[in-house]
């Protein structure tokens, strides 16, 4: 059987030794002083060195440790979006030791409490944009220290004082909050030289980070990823992207969120490495905007999604971008539409890499190949990791059959923060993650993902899980009892639907939609709700969503 990636598998030998550096502290005082006069993150038209980087991710260090009450160890909250600050604060508390613990902009009040008690958070740096939800709950938390910014406040002086006026002022998007004792960044990233910062003795079996996701059902369930499993997939990931992506020289644009896994191991960590620079994107959704940052510059490289890759394909000024330069375009999170992908080349004459993973493994699993994409595929597996698929018992199952997908390697995580019984389900004692995905692997080794993880519905690469909606809909005094699943949507993939049994006549869809609205990350909010007499159940009387997702296949598919 050929290996598509045989030479990338290579790379890992040498230069590329996993082993090389004991923790990603040492790692950051490696690549920043190696690339200090390049060009590190862009954002909001504002751009700074590797130099810079390293001066405020000190400084940062430097306050956690001689300002605050935290010590190493202890965990902190990262509530941004793509912004400057986004990197300085993730270096930076990783240099003082701390946990970073990434947190969606976009989360509701109870959302947030949710992953800040789980996580026993104990700081938070936050945009002043989401403090009125972060007011509500800060009681209800072990949140002692809150550092707010606002989202001028790494630009220039004039620019700075012009975004952040416009933003609270004219565009009114920083709704009030009072929350006493708050550090203001301003202060947090002044120069100290006075104040010494103490590098943490950590080790590489040190929990790093706390990623939250579902895992296949449920709340969601904080991953500890390890510095060494970090430090694993970031040289997975720059092995195989070696022929695509230069060192010191290229420049990627950055619209997906640095909180998410592939995101912030991709931007924050494999293209440090490489000494590239990252030119972030606060609000990927506002396509006019995107199209005029890419304009600005010759792209080396863009990762997305597949609604991502629709919207600018569509759009009417993709053609005036200058993709002369692009050499890399990656995707995930959700499948990649065939017509999507033949588009974007034809568009940009840059093939798109679709590749796998999951939060509990650092995320990069499988990759499509340069110069041998198979579309349809999620590409072979990265470097030193083992795939296998099997049956329900156990059983591996031969090439071409259908099963479920495990995965050894060492980006798996160390396990779900405090939730060993979780973790015992999902990694058994040789060390196989079990996805709950159902995959086929072909005798050259790439990976076709045929079905997603049981129930679990995929919004825009997202994903949304219907028990934690149905708790939501559910805690409606008017509600009996609810259904959620998800339907096909060429645009986002799929999209939530919800099935609702009203205790009262007086429930209404409009009622249940404002609740769903107050309480849930928009793109969990259902796009389509029905109220029904009553729900499919078996004979003990669980809810059956699978009954009600072929009932509305075979609709759908008879109104075609």
């Amino acid at each position: 059987m050929t290996d598509p990636l045989a030479n990338f598998r290579q790379a890992l030998v040498g230069e590329l030794d996993p082993n090389q550096f004991e923790t990603l502290t040492q790692f950051f005082d490696h690549a920043l002083s190696t690339y200090s006069e390049k060009p590190a993150f862009t954002a909001l038209g504002h751009t700074i060195s590797y130099a810079e980087l390293a001066r405020l991710s000190d400084a940062f260090a430097r306050y956690l440790q001689n300002n605050t009450p935290l010590v190493a160890g202890d965990r902190i909250a990262i509530q941004l979006p793509n912004i400057i600050q986004f990197p300085i604060v993730a270096i930076g508390a990783l240099k003082a030791g701390m946990v970073l613990v990434n947190t969606n902009p976009l989360y509701t009040s109870r959302e947030m409490k949710h992953q800040f008690c789980d996580a026993e958070v104990k700081a938070i740096v936050i945009l002043e944009n989401f403090c009125d939800k972060l007011e509500k709950i800060l009681p209800e938390t072990g949140i002692a220290t809150v550092i707010t910014t606002q989202l001028g406040d790494m630009l220039p002086f004039g620019k700075r004082q012009l975004v952040n006026l416009a933003v609270r002022y004219i565009k009114r998007i920083v709704p009030k909050f009072s929350i006493p004792n708050v550090h203001k960044w301003s202060k947090v990233i002044a120069q100290q030289p006075a104040a010494p910062l103490t590098q943490p003795k950590g080790i590489r079996s040190d929990t790093a980070i706390i990623l939250y996701t579902g895992g296949t059902t449920g709340l969601a369930k904080g991953a500890e990823l390890t510095h060494a499993n970090l430090l694993a997939n970031m040289l997975q990931l720059r092995a195989v992207s070696t022929t695509v992506i230069s060192d010191g020289t290229d420049t990627i644009i950055a619209p997906l969120p640095l909180y998410h896994t592939y995101a912030f191991l991709l931007h924050c960590l494999t293209l440090v490495y490489a000494g590239n620079h990252s030119v972030l994107i606060p609000n990927p959704r506002d396509i006019d905007d995107l199209i005029a940052v890419m304009s600005k510059v010759k792209p080396n490289g863009f990762v997305g999604i597949n609604t991502l890759y629709l919207a600018l394909c569509r759009h009417k000024d993709i053609r005036k971008v200058d993709f002369s330069q692009m050499r890399f375009a990656g995707a995930g999170g959700m499948a990649l539409t065939p017509s999507v992908a033949e588009e974007w080349k034809e568009i940009t004459n840059c093939e798109v890499f679709e590749g796998y993973g999951l939060t509990e493994c650092s995320p990069v699993v499988t990759l499509n190949p340069p110069n041998a994409v198979r579309l349809g595929t999620v590409g072979v597996a990265v470097p030193e990791t083992e795939l296998k698929v099997v049956d329900e018992e156990g059983n591996i199952l031969p090439n071409g059959e259908s099963g479920e997908l495990l995965i050894r390697g060492p980006q798996v995580m160390k396990g779900y923060w405090k939730n060993p019984e979780a973790t015992k389900e999902a990694i058994d004692t040789e060390g196989w993650l079990r996805t709950g995905d159902f995959a086929i692997i072909d005798d050259t080794g790439y990976v076709k993902i045929v079905d997603r993880k049981k129930d679990m519905i995929i919004v825009s690469g997202f994903n949304v899980f219907p028990s934690e909606i149905e708790e939501v809909v559910n805690s409606m005094v008017e509600v009996a009892e609810s259904a959620v699943i998800g339907i096909p949507n060429e645009h986002s993939g799929e999209l939530v639907k919800l099935f609702v049994v009203a205790k009262t006549k007086s429930l209404t869809v409009e009622t249940i939609k404002l609740y769903c609205k107050e309480n849930l990350t928009p793109y969990k909010v259902p796009k389509q709700i029905v109220l029904v007499d009553d729900l499919p159940k078996s004979n003990i009387g669980k809810i059956l969503r699978r009954e009600i997702r072929e009932k509305e296949m075979a609709s759908l598919n008879a109104d075609k």
